[in-house]
């Protein structure tokens, strides 16, 4: 597993390497707005897995009160 995940990161590494030394001068409007377009979908994705994993998280923050604590229930009686 470690070996896999090494040489993902080996490829994506070169991969991204290559393509910052092959650049070439782009020829091109990139229009102001762009940016917020970049903005708005990254905050969608985080506040989207935010809402998805909200059950996690908020165990992390919260705490569990041990079993000991807890009153004791009487049994009922078999009949």
């Amino acid at each position: 597993m470690a070996r896999r995940l090494r040489l993902a990161l080996l490829t994506s590494t070169l991969l991204v390497a290559l393509g910052c030394s092959c650049e070439r001068q782009a020829h091109a409007y990139v229009d102001p707005g762009s940016s917020l377009l970049l903005f708005q979908s990254l905050s969608a994705m985080v506040s989207g897995a935010l809402f998805y994993f909200r059950r996690r998280l908020k165990s992390l923050f919260t705490r569990s009160t041990p079993e000991s604590a807890n009153p004791i229930k009487p049994r009922s009686r078999p009949r």
